[in-house]
């Protein structure tokens, strides 16, 4: 009898797989980074088939650990990094070019004169805005730029996906060429009122509809797995969606009002909005939600290039860190931020700003600066972020947010999650699992196929590890948002001349 359901999360930086029971409990765990690729100033690459090799990787280790056999397998989740593209030869089932990773910013140009074309009508119709991280914009990059995948292409040899696409395309030895709602309704692709994509997208980028997947609910049988990639058995691919929506789902943010926010690389900001898509605008946009057995739900996201990230940078860049839970000690040793404001604008800024052309910004640094305080600072830029996108949230919907559900790795930090509750003044909660974007895949698998009862089994098996109260009042609040918002104005337009 099958006694687990597997969530593999293939991540910006590295891919998670984690082993689930019937009562959603973490069994075993295993991850790995894989390389990042940055070719020229903007330009974010990665290998897809090194994805997959560390994927499967991964995911051997993990059934190592646990001592568990492929064939104690239910089904598979998979959720993934959003918009990253794709192109393969489905005859060797090999990539044909290096994959563009949501973050890259090589079509902000292309970007504008869209937007002066026809933006509202694209944003009418598709719910998203129209930024960098598209991967519809991608994908016509590639076929202009790269002449041996255009040859491939018109051949009928090659192929496009975003990295659900490719991971179960690889995983089903190439039976099923599919995506769900969550992944494409972020590309530019869709149109969100006959779920479909949009002819008038596909002709203004000449993307040809032959190579790109079939759009399907985000919790169903897709596929088995070819017992050739998974260990000699055959295992029903039952669940996928982008990572927000699946982090969404993993929260139980199941009813309209409720949100989440994951500090991963990025921040990503969810709000459910319902079973009908509403308006985007103030870098706010349209994002679909998961419901089990084709049920559709709506939000709509803001979100934050680099979170997580500027973390890293630390750590890998300037060297002022050895690891990443030293940034949080030493912001804790210092009483304020000292006047320093940190816009990690690596690659542009995200909603709400929607400004590929900033760039990153420390500011207030004095004499009596310290690395603690550079700490601090990176801590609350995730926070500051977060916030905009809130407040742009609440003007888009006329819905009034009143707490917020914290995951992913920065979730972690117990002086993250005070400072974001105080910026916010709303509580935040954040639940004993925190890795809910591999939980909530693991969750529409396991629905697909029984394993899991229904939805309220999800609402229940939420549980809260540490709630935090805001501590600050409004005057407070508002002089650090201020503070805040004059850096990014000092951050934006940078590199545009």
């Amino acid at each position: 009898m099958s006694k687990y359901v597997l969530g593999i999360d293939q991540g910006t930086t590295g891919t998670k797989a984690i082993v689930f029971d019937r009562k959603a409990n973490i069994i075993c765990t295993a991850y790995s980074e894989f390389t990042q690729y940055f070719p020229k100033p903007g330009w974010v690459e990665h290998d897809a088939q090194e994805i997959y090799d560390v994927t499967m990787r991964v995911v051997k280790e993990c059934l190592d650990k646990g001592g568990i056999s492929p064939e104690e397998i239910d089904s598979i989740g998979i959720t993934n990094q959003r918009e990253t593209t794709v192109f393969w030869d489905k005859r060797t089932g090999k990539p044909v070019c290096p994959s563009i990773v949501w973050q890259d910013i090589r079509t902000a140009e292309r970007c504008d004169e869209l937007m002066a074309k026809d933006g509202p009508g694209i944003m009418e119709r598709t719910g998203m805005i129209i930024v960098t991280n598209c991967a519809a914009l991608k994908i016509e990059w590639v076929l202009k730029n790269l002449p041996e995948v255009k040859k491939g292409v018109d051949e009928g040899n090659v192929i496009y996906g975003t990295v659900d696409t490719w991971m179960v395309w690889k995983l089903s030895g190439g039976a099923a060429h599919v995506t769900d709602c969550s992944n494409v309704s972020c590309t530019l692709l869709m149109n969100i009122h006959t779920m479909d994509y949009d002819e008038g997208i596909l002709n203004e980028l000449d993307i040809p509809r032959s190579i790109l997947p079939e759009i399907r609910a985000s919790s169903e049988i897709f596929a088995n797995t070819d017992p050739k990639e998974f260990f000699g058995v055959s295992v029903p691919i039952a669940g996928i969606a982008g990572d927000q929506s699946a982090a969404a789902f993993g929260q139980a943010c199941v009813k309209p009002g409720m949100v989440k926010n994951t500090y991963g690389t990025g921040s990503f900001i969810i709000l459910n909005t319902g079973t009908k898509p509403t308006g985007a605008g103030g870098g706010i946009f349209n994002i679909g939600l998961c419901g089990p057995k084709g049920e559709q739900q709506w939000g709509v996201e803001g979100m934050a290039n680099v979170s997580g990230a500027a973390i890293q940078w630390l750590r890998d860049g300037l060297g002022i860190i050895s690891e990443a839970s030293e940034c949080e000690k030493l912001a804790n040793t210092v009483e304020d931020n000292g006047g320093v404001y940190f816009v990690p604008a690596f690659n542009g800024l995200g909603a709400p700003y929607s400004d590929p052309y900033a760039r990153g910004t420390i500011i207030g640094i004095t004499r009596g600066t310290e690395k603690a305080h550079i700490c601090r600072a990176a801590l609350e830029c995730m926070a500051y972020q977060v916030a905009e996108a809130f407040r742009s949230m609440e003007e888009i919907t006329g819905t009034k947010i009143t707490a917020l559900r914290a995951d992913g790795g920065g979730s972690k930090s117990d002086f993250l999650c005070q400072f974001q509750a105080d910026i916010l003044g709303v509580p935040v909660d954040r639940p004993v699992i925190t890795e809910t974007t591999c939980l909530g895949a693991a969750y529409l698998a396991g629905l697909a196929t029984g394993f899991f009862a229904s939805v309220d089994e999800v609402s229940e098996n939420w549980q809260v590890e540490k709630h935090f109260e805001p501590r600050l009042n409004e005057a407070q609040r508002e002089e650090l948002m201020d503070g805040w918002k004059r850096a990014v104005e000092r951050a934006g337009n940078w590199i545009k001349k």
